[in-house]
């Protein structure tokens, strides 16, 4: 492929806020000065170590040390080459790149954007066929579910026609090969290799990812003729997997990260997030063909900023059996959230598409009335196996429910839910507790057992790990001010202060790799960082990301100018000494000993002349 001309690379990348690449994927929330923070998309986490500065173009986990550019997060969160992270930013901001060789733009030719692409001309293939005289059927289906054009406008309902190479025959026309297009999972191949549409004769849904992207499709069987299952969604692909994916979110994450509280709504199927949106629950979302899994939590969390116990996600599911299954599903992972969860039945099982059909859309809205806490509804659900007329039926019921109990973490919420489960039984307080703690314990000594031994990789060089002394806090502050206010401190001062040997040694190669990079060039912070051995790059992120001691920006420019001036008296303090202690050594009328004596005078005058006595 072309290589991306360098002119341009930069230039994308200084004409790109960092914070709105980033913010699409994991809720930002201002964190002091220049800086914004929220929950690591690539490692688990209760509180917010995720740091983002737009100013440095960069972000960096005090967590888990990941650390880079908008390239870099792209790379990482989407699997890109470093071709396809540039030309994602550039299609966002309508640059037009050039290349070393043609000496234009290139063809789309990079795999994943064309996946993208494809899938985006299929969603505007099947909007288009659904006013077609063959998709009367799929209008009269969103008709009878209380859909109007309105509504299937909205979510980019489409129609796939009958047939088998419709959409094979119309996205070739448009330039895309077969092998893109089985890629995709657009088109499916039989045993003898020939080629067909994987969606035929069936009202289809776009799935989009949380910027707006579209992935994929599930499609709903329309035809009795067809023999195919009732849903069907796009395989997994490059850009495709079911596990980490929530149709709605790119509709639903505006309202999620805005609401107060944060509420995710999580429904069974793409006609339910339609029939909550349109009543004016507009955080509802819903798996794609696969149960609500540890991914789609992490997916969530992101989206939610979900730092604290004020937020809730509320499931909904049928009252049937396969219903209560999905919600101990569920269970298993709820306590990854920090938000609370909460089951949504409706009194008469109706799902809600159902009841806003039959009773309107304030009767789903009044869904969430309904609501429960996630542990009371699964210790209801163990409880009803059982016999609670007998005494055996009630101890059984209590063996299998306070392992439930057990898994409650909150010190203040457990022995309220031991209450519960006392009085759902009619048994004394003091057993149910006693049980409780005989679960809790079991489960601990399981842990153990299961618990990886301890590795003895040295730990990373971090802030944390260096010695708490006046050289590092001043070393530390010195450098975070030149990273974060550069341009702001003068020119002279800040070059002084870069020549200047650290006493921290692991600091001093900070320093010295700010120094050798090119200041004048956009992204030189990031250069400085990326020039830093392994070892203590996590350290360099830290350094560029942490908060810098001051109360607006121009206090913090004043103390950066000030803190490269303590810096070099600090280092011409250092060495008069030196040379106080060479002139002890030599003849004071030498020739060598003028030479000291001038030297003293000179680091005088410039000692004057920076402390500004």
């Amino acid at each position: 492929m072309p290589r991306i001309r360098q002119a341009d690379v930069e230039e994308v990348k200084a004409r790109t806020n960092i914070a709105d690449v980033i913010g699409e994927r994991v809720a930002l929330k201002s964190a002091g000065i220049g800086s914004m923070k929220g929950l690591c998309p690539f490692h688990d986490e209760k509180s917010p170590s995720f740091n983002v500065r737009p100013s440095q173009g960069f972000y960096h986990c005090f967590g888990c040390g990941e650390s880079g550019d908008v390239y870099t997060f792209l790379r990482e969160m989407d699997h890109l080459s470093f071709s396809e992270a540039v030309e994602a930013v550039a299609a966002r901001l309508g640059f037009p790149l050039h290349y070393e060789e043609g000496g234009g733009p290139a063809p789309e030719t990079s795999g994943r954007a064309r996946l993208f692409a494809a899938n985006s001309r299929a969603a505007e293939y099947f909007r288009q066929q659904l006013v077609s005289p063959e998709a009367e059927v799929a209008r009269a289906f969103l008709g009878a579910r209380g859909f109007d054009p309105g509504a299937a406008s909205h979510f980019g309902v489409g129609y796939a026609p009958k047939g088998w190479d419709h959409l094979l025959n119309h996205l070739t026309g448009e330039g895309f090969t077969r092998d893109e297009l089985i890629t995709a999972g657009l088109v499916s191949t039989n045993q003898r290799g020939g080629v067909y549409d994987r969606f035929r004769g069936r009202l289809v849904w776009p799935i989009r990812d949380v910027t707006g992207q579209t992935i994929g499709f599930g499609a709903r069987k329309l035809y009795d003729e067809d023999q195919g299952p009732k849903y069907l969604n796009t395989p997994e692909t490059p850009i495709y997997k079911k596990n980490q994916v929530l149709y709605g979110l790119d509709l639903a994450k505006r309202d999620i990260s805005r609401g107060e509280p944060k509420r995710v709504i999580v429904v069974e199927g793409y006609t339910d997030v339609m029939a909550c949106h349109l009543a004016g629950l507009t955080t509802a979302v819903a798996t794609c063909g696969t149960a609500f899994g540890s991914e789609h939590i992490r997916t969530l969390r992101r989206v939610m900023g979900d730092d604290s116990a004020t937020g809730e996600v509320v499931f909904t599911f049928d009252g049937d059996e396969a219903g209560q299954k999905a919600a101990l599903r569920a269970f298993a992972d709820a306590d990854r959230f920090s938000a609370q969860t909460f089951v949504a039945v409706a009194p008469d099982g109706l799902d809600p598409c159902d009841m806003r059909l039959q009773r309107g859309d304030a009767a789903v809205r009044a869904l969430l009335d309904h609501r429960v806490p996630m542990f009371e509804f699964v210790i209801d659900r163990k409880l009803a196996g059982f016999p609670l007329t007998s005494v055996e039926g009630r101890v059984g019921a209590l063996r299998a429910a306070a392992p439930i109990v057990a898994e409650i973490k909150d010190r203040l919420i457990r022995p309220g839910y031991e209450r519960v489960l006392a009085q759902r039984l009619g048994m004394d307080p003091a057993d149910v507790h006693r049980e409780v703690e005989n679960a809790a314990r079991g489960a601990r000594q399981e842990e153990r057992s299961f618990a990886p031994a301890p590795t003895t990789a040295a730990p990373a060089t971090t802030l944390s790990s260096l010695p708490r002394t006046t050289d590092v806090a001043v070393e530390r502050d010195a450098l975070t001010g030149i990273l974060q206010y550069g341009h702001r401190i003068e020119p002279t001062l800040m070059h002084r202060a870069l020549e200047a040997k650290f006493r921290t040694p692991a600091l001093d190669v900070v320093r010295a790799a700010i120094s050798s990079v090119d200041r004048s060039r956009p992204g030189w912070g990031q250069a400085a960082i990326d020039a830093l051995p392994q070892a203590l790059r996590q350290l360099g992120g830290e350094v560029l990301m942490r908060d810098f001691p001051a109360r607006d920006e121009e206090h913090a420019a004043i103390s950066a100018n000030d803190l490269c001036r303590r810096i070099i008296v600090r280092d011409l303090d250092q060495r008069k000494r030196e040379l106080l202690g060479e002139v002890q050594r030599v003849a004071p009328e030498s020739e060598e000993g003028r030479a000291v004596r001038l030297r003293l005078r000179d680091i005088d005058q410039e000692r004057r002349l920076i402390a500004g006595e």
